[in-house]
Order: C-alpha cells, then sequence, then structure tokens
C-alpha cells in the first residue's frame, strides 16, 4: 500500500473502506474513504487520521514515505472517530508528535481517549511554519461539530477542510476529475444533505471565511480530492446553504393496498402537467439518505401514507423524523393518504410539516378506501392550487 503524491512533498495516506454501507444512518452504497494527508518538511505533519480499524493502511502507506515515528505534528481537523479514530495509534510511535486542533477539539478529543496527550490548541488566524510552508487555520464551527477547522497551505494553494466538501465514494481514483462527474456530484449532494444541511448558516460563515483565500485543490477527508470541478463545488455549497431550491417536486410515500400509490402518480402528474420534474421515492424500496439527496433541491415536499394504528406507517414516521432533524428550508409541503375509517396519518404528517415551517397551501389530501376516478381528478385538482 503506497502513498499517492498529490503535490509536491504532500501525500495522501488514507484508506479505502470498500465494505463500509451504514454511516450511522446514511447509506454508503459505494463505500466511503478515510482520507489522512503527509507533508514533508522540516516538520513532518500528518493532517488527520482514519478510523481505528484501518490503521494498519494508513501506517503502510505513511511507511512507504517516511518513518512514521519522524512525524511532528498530528492536525487532527475534526473529533469524530472516523477521523480522529487512529490518533493514539500514531502518537505511540511519534512520541514526540503534538496534536494540532480547536479548542473544542481539545475537549473533545480527551473525552474520547481519556489519556494526556500533547497539544497545541489553534484558533482562526493561527499559523504554524513547518519549514517552507505554513500551515494556517480557520475554525469552521458546527460544519459539522463544534470543533470542526480547516487547515490552509497558502504555498500549495491548498485546502483540507476535512468534512466540508466530502463524498461517501471507495475508488481506485483519488481525484474528481478521474471519477465520472454525474456521479461525484450526486455523492457530493448526498454527503451535504445528510450531514452538512442543517448547518447553512455556519456553512455561509465558512465559505466567506474561505472566500479569500486562492485555492487551486480542495482535499476533503471524505472521497474524492477536488482540482478540476473546484468552482462547481463551491457554487454548489453556496446554493445549498441558502437553500436555494429548484421548481421540482418529489413524492415520497409508502402504501399498504396501493391506494396511497394511486394518489402519488395522480399528484405526480400535477407538476409534470405544469413543467416540473418530480421525482417518486417509495419508503419501501429508497433509503431515507437517498431520498434526502432528491429533498435537497426540491421546492416541494410531498409525503403521504395510509393510516395504521391511528398514524402514519413507520417508514414514513421515521424518514419525516430524519427529514425534521436535517431543517431544509423554504419549502411547500403536501401531506395526503388513503384511509379507511380514522385517517389521522395525514394530520401527523402535516403536523411534522408545520414544525418544520414548511408552507401548506393545500390541507387535508385525503381518499377514503380505494381512490375512484373522479376522486383522483378531485385530488389533482387541490394539488393544483400548491402549484398555482
Amino acid at each position: 500500500m503506497k502513498a499517492l503524491e498529490i503535490k509536491k512533498g504532500i501525500y495522501w495516506v488514507g484508506a479505502v473502506d470498500w465494505d463500509l454501507r451504514n454511516f450511522h444512518g446514511y447509506s454508503t452504497q459505494l463505500g466511503s474513504t478515510y482520507n489522512a494527508y503527509l507533508i514533508i518538511d522540516k516538520k513532518i505533519t500528518l493532517v488527520d487520521t482514519v478510523k481505528h480499524y484501518m490503521f494498519s493502511e494508513m501506517l503502510e502507506r505513511i511507511k512507504s514515505v517516511i518513518d512514521p515515528s519522524k512525524i511532528d505534528y498530528i492536525i487532527s481537523n475534526h473529533t469524530e472517530m472516523d477521523h480522529s479514530g487512529s490518533i493514539l495509534e500514531v502518537a505511540d510511535i511519534a512520541k514526540n508528535a503534538i496534536i494540532v486542533c480547536s479548542p473544542n477539539g481539545e475537549k473533545g478529543l480527551k473525552k474520547h481517549f481519556k489519556k494526556d496527550m500533547k497539544f497545541k490548541v489553534v484558533n482562526t488566524g493561527d499559523s504554524i511554519n513547518i519549514g517552507t510552508r505554513n500551515l494556517n487555520f480557520v475554525l469552521t464551527q458546527m460544519v459539522h461539530w463544534p470543533d470542526s477547522m480547516a487547515t490552509y497551505i497558502p504555498e500549495e494553494k491548498l485546502l483540507l477542510p476535512n468534512d466540508a466538501f466530502g463524498q461517501h465514494i471507495a475508488s481506485c481514483e483519488r481525484f474528481d476529475d478521474e471519477y465520472e462527474w454525474g456521479r461525484v456530484r450526486i455523492e457530493a449532494a448526498k454527503y451535504y444533505a445528510n450531514i452538512v444541511l442543517p448547518f447553512g448558516a455556519q456553512v455561509n460563515k465558512a465559505l466567506e471565511a474561505v472566500s479569500g483565500l486562492d485555492i487551486n485543490m480542495i482535499a476533503p477527508s471524505h472521497g474524492l480530492v477536488w482540482r478540476s470541478h473546484i468552482k462547481d463545488i463551491l457554487g454548489f455549497y453556496k446554493k445549498w446553504a441558502n437553500n436555494v431550491c429548484e421548481k421540482k417536486a418529489v413524492v415520497v410515500y409508502d402504501t399498504m393496498w396501493h391506494s396511497t400509490e394511486k394518489m402519488v402518480y395522480a399528484i405526480k402528474d400535477v407538476f409534470e402537467e405544469n413543467g416540473m420534474p418530480c421525482e417518486i421515492r417509495n419508503l419501501q424500496t429508497n433509503h431515507i439518505s437517498d431520498v434526502m439527496a432528491s429533498v435537497l433541491e426540491a421546492k416541494y415536499i410531498c409525503v403521504g401514507s395510509p393510516t395504521l394504528n391511528n398514524g402514519m406507517l413507520p417508514t414514513v414516521s421515521a424518514f419525516l423524523t430524519y427529514m425534521k432533524g436535517l431543517a431544509p428550508k423554504n419549502r411547500i409541503g403536501v401531506a395526503f393518504g388513503s384511509y379507511g375509517w380514522g385517517g389521522q396519518s395525514i394530520g401527523d404528517i402535516e403536523n411534522i410539516m408545520e414544525q418544520a415551517k414548511f408552507e401548506l397551501p393545500v390541507k387535508g389530501l385525503k381518499i377514503q378506501w380505494v381512490p375512484d376516478d373522479k376522486e383522483l381528478v378531485e385530488l389533482k385538482n387541490k394539488v393544483k392550487e400548491a402549484v398555482s
């Protein structure tokens, strides 16, 4: 396992997690990488580490460049264990290494490891000279943890932002222009929708903080390194941070006896007749993290469920709880469903949409038992009020 030089004297020494399929509720069908970066200078510096079970892979890559005992600094841009999980193992080998982190990073690492470690705490504007290069630090609090920070190397025009701009992709390729762009864009959007979306205000602050930097490479801690699509990903982050939506819809639902499903396709027809793309996401066949990638840029969020035990189907309840926590803003909601005798599911969906501050231009889109043609026409007429 060899390191890959991404700039002269700077190496990717991370690990590829080909088998990862779940990242705390996020479905990672393509696996992921834990990216760590080794900088060879007067002071040898390792930026971030990897999950504990991939330490040996990272170590082999470091060994292909230098003796790991010579590492002087370990930069911890983020405390979460997929990035800090191997810090103790590295420190045991590089016994003189100093761990550089944010103030909250120091607190988090002490709480995680319960060990005495050598820390150097930095804030926005602080810098460490490592020889021919300087490491400049910018705190990016709540993108997406309180301890998060970015490291910038002006001499290399290289930004190391940890989780910002990441994607969950396991691959042999290391750069954005070596992988199919459409897939990279989709995975970057899914990553933002499921991890970063609640922190739009903080993302805007971080984007402002790095806006004046001269950057020709962004090396995140998951997925591919950006060198050809930097302007694109910065533009997308600005759009997503401000909840700028496209004029399109996503219809999310589950169904028992296909009655709610009949309503789904009637609703879809309304959007298409109005010239809007409309995606359908059945929660029996789509993971909620993939559904959120559709929600990210859609103005209209339509959610449907039949009534079960005086409430929603569990899949719909789980999705709405997940979506509410991710806090998409500036959305228009439509709640709908079929029912036998109670019909409470529709009101429950509306309540959660109201808590999420969705605009609800129409209410009470419910049909008892099996929808007939007349009822579906009435449903479509009501939905037209929401899109007019």
